[in-house]
């Protein structure tokens, strides 16, 4: 398999995409790595070539998107970006899967552009699994589309479906909506058209409305909203699940510092399973590729597990998988 990474991308890149990429080398054998960015930069960090020779691979490019940047006028400008000339690559065949850590928007662009859609999907929808107290939640979108129609959400949840039962290993995973109340009247007309849409379908274990306050509690495995509503759970509960650690080891010190000594083996262990690295990246769901989308603040383990999630993608044929279940959904919309 021949993955590609975005070097240019992220807060730490590209010492931390490069670590992340060596480090997955032990476990990919047979697979090449192929590093998208400025030459001289990625040289510093990778070392000699001929160490890596047959496993890793730069393609130079001349021009980085930054993480503040519009992604309109990103697609617009920077055509010799890493992130640009990566989806271009993925387009004409000559990798297998993308990873980037950089301007999310902008990734997103390039590749829907460059890849297009599975046929029959809509929209392309950013699928992530957060870590809560009862065990992990897959959500989508968090990011992708802000502005979605109800068919949308219902192919997300179709599509985050095929991810749970596939890579998660959930036989039937139940599917709920982010809404601001558990009756099916309660939320705005998208949510109300669209709760209507997934009750029908009875490929779907569709439980209803889910309230965010019961997010942290897993009330279902598979969990449906817009891209602005996924963006601020996602940012909301990263925030809260750091202070919360942060407050705690400030509490066993302010009592008394001895304790601390105890306690911090369990606190880590904590920390860990509620950890965005753990999990690496967040695949956009519904392009007609693999494309994995990594936090900007990811380190080394987060793109060392990002290509190591790539790789489960594209061997369970996701991809195949949703394009097989768009088909029957059009079928039978039709009859």
């Amino acid at each position: 398999m021949r993955i590609a990474l975005d070097a240019m991308g992220g807060d730490h890149a590209p010492q931390a995409i490069i670590a992340g990429a060596l480090e997955a080398l032990d476990l990919i054998e047979g697979d090449e790595l192929i590093l998208f960015g400025d030459q001289n930069a990625i040289g510093q960090y990778l070392g000699d070539p001929d160490q890596w020779r047959g496993r890793v691979r730069v393609v130079h490019t001349s021009e980085v998107v930054a993480m503040d940047e519009q992604p309109v006028e990103a697609l617009r400008r920077k055509r010799k970006s890493s992130i640009a000339v990566m989806a271009k690559a993925a387009a004409q065949k000559e990798v297998d899967v993308t990873v980037s850590a950089g301007n999310t928007g902008a990734y997103v662009a390039n590749s829907q552009m460059r890849l297009g859609l599975i046929p029959g999907v809509l929209r392309s929808g950013i699928l992530v699994v957060f870590p809560t107290f009862a065990g992990p939640v897959i959500l989508c979108d968090v990011g992708a589309n802000i502005a979605p129609k109800p068919a949308h959400l219902h192919q997300y949840a179709l599509m985050a479906n095929i991810y749970a039962r596939e890579v998660e290993g959930i036989e039937n995973p139940r599917v709920g909506i982010v809404s601001i109340g558990q009756e099916d009247a309660k939320g705005n007309e998208l949510v109300k058209k669209a709760n209507q849409l997934l009750r029908d379908d009875e490929r779907i274990n569709f439980l209803g409305n889910i309230e965010t306050r019961d997010f942290l509690d897993r009330p279902a495995e598979v969990i449906i909203c817009d891209g602005f509503v996924g963006n601020v759970i996602l940012k909301l509960t990263e925030g809260l699940a750091d202070g919360l650690f942060k407050v705690i080891k400030r509490e066993i010190v302010q009592q008394n510092p001895a304790l601390l000594e105890h306690f911090l083996p369990v606190i880590d262990r904590l920390y860990a399973r509620h950890d965005y690295n753990e999990y690496g990246a967040a695949p956009l769901l519904g392009v007609n590729g693999t494309c994995m989308i990594c936090h900007g603040s990811s380190d080394a383990r987060a793109i060392k597990n990002a290509i190591m999630r790539a790789r489960q993608q594209v061997n369970m044929n996701i991809n195949q998988k949703i394009a097989l279940e768009i088909q029957n959904t059009a079928a039978v919309e039709k009859n």
